[in-house]
């Protein structure tokens, strides 16, 4: 699942604006019609719609009033018509919010940080370009998935969680495996080496899951 489906069909605007939310650590896709963000929509979902109203085929209050019909997901309606009426067509058809064109990028973000905030803050962890969702159980590095196995995502997750504090082997291992596995602590040593593997730019020499020698690992 993509953070943010934009759709626009000024590719200035819709750059620009996809610059910044990228910048943010955002994952980001761009759909220049109605027709073409549905067909987005439904293949890969999103978090979020930035959505114009002026579209060439369907505009964006059909898009609006469609996703509504399935879907609770938050939509952001951004558009140059103005009129109160305008407005109040798009509220009705389900949007979440209603910002007048042209509008400071700034405040936009604001208002997109606010939305994820109040809606996936409880599911989420994020640790730089690493973003954990826990009601999914899915891993993102940047836009791209990193698929995990149960026991990678457990370790991970509480690796993140507990960022910048060195965690013992003993403790790992009894959180992940529970204190009646039959595993041993070997399977830590190799679900440390796979995460690393999948997580790290450089493997061999790791930046983020470092060994404390001794102790255990820590997560910076």
């Amino acid at each position: 699942m993509i953070d943010i489906l934009i759709v626009e069909d000024n590719k200035e605007l819709a750059d620009l604006l996809c610059d910044f939310l990228r910048a943010e650590n955002y994952t980001v896709s761009v759909a220049e019609s109605g027709e073409k963000a549905l067909q987005l929509y439904e293949r890969y979902g999103a978090r979020l719609l930035v959505l114009d109203v002026m579209l060439p085929g369907m505009d964006g209050f059909a898009v609006c009033a469609k996703i509504r019909e399935e879907s609770n997901t938050p939509i952001l309606i951004v558009s140059a018509k103005t009129e109160k009426e305008d407005k109040l067509v798009g509220l009705m058809a389900g949007a979440d919010d209603y910002i007048e064109k042209p509008y400071d990028i700034d405040i936009m973000l604001a208002k997109i940080a606010g939305i994820f905030k109040r809606r996936y803050a409880l599911d989420e962890v994020v640790s730089g370009d690493l973003r954990l969702n826990k009601e999914s159980r899915t891993v993102f590095k940047g836009e791209k998935e990193i698929s995990m196995t149960a026991k990678e995502f457990e370790l991970l997750l509480c690796l993140v969680e507990n960022q910048g504090k060195v965690l013992n082997k003993d403790y790992l291992f009894r959180e992940i495996w529970g204190s009646d596995s039959f595993s041993e602590q070997q399977t830590l040593t190799v679900h440390m080496k796979w995460l690393r593997e999948k997580i790290e730019d450089d493997p061999k020499h790791p930046a983020r899951i470092q060994t404390v020698w001794g102790v255990g690992y820590k997560f910076v």
